[in-house]
């Protein structure tokens, strides 16, 4: 049986940093092919409502900021559930609160997900701007890769489309959003 797989980007594009999540989804659905399929998914500031999404799916792996004590600006971590509502976690923004109260809430579920956060430390979460600071650009080979690596341990494999779509192609999808233009999540 093939287990059911879900990659959730999280967070606000409007905040600059804190659209990193989504802009790691979007970055991996448009420039690579997986095998087997998985489902992306556009969970934004969705908090709650991701809920069945746990219950629905094998394997979750959210890509979101989350803010810790000790870890600089585009830090990444990888964490299981149990790891992210046990960690350093400091919840800054409605989207952390809500993401860590939901899986506390899908933890007592009988059947949740086996749930896993990629994690980048936010630089700028403050700034009305869809982008990413400097220190995210700079680690954000590795934030995808991360990902990718991720995926392969729950048997994933994802093989590069021939034409690449920038970064800088994905942030201006979702700061000019148009789904005339089949532009979106």
């Amino acid at each position: 049986m093939n287990r059911r797989i879900a990659l959730i980007g999280s967070g606000n594009a409007f905040f600059k940093d804190e659209g990193a999540g989504l802009y790691a989804a979007k970055y991996l659905k448009e420039n690579f092919d997986f095998e087997p399929e998985i489902a992306f998914i556009d969970g934004g500031t969705l908090g709650f409502k991701l809920m069945p999404l746990l219950m629905e799916h094998d394997d979750v792996i959210i890509v979101n900021t989350a803010s810790e004590d000790d870890g600089e600006a585009g830090t990444i971590s990888v964490k299981s559930c149990d790891e992210f509502l046990d960690g350093t976690l400091i919840k800054k923004t409605a989207n952390e609160v809500e993401i860590a109260e939901m899986l506390q809430i899908c933890s007592m579920s009988e059947h949740t997900a086996d749930t896993t956060l990629v994690s980048i430390v936010p630089d700028d979460i403050i700034t009305v701007e869809v982008g990413l600071s400097d220190a995210l650009v700079s680690a954000w080979p590795e934030y995808v890769e991360t990902v990718l690596k991720l995926l392969q341990t729950c048997g994933v494999s994802a093989k590069r489309r021939s034409g690449v779509v920038p970064l800088e192609a994905i942030l201006h999808t979702f700061a000019y959003p148009s789904i005339e233009h089949g532009r979106g999540f």
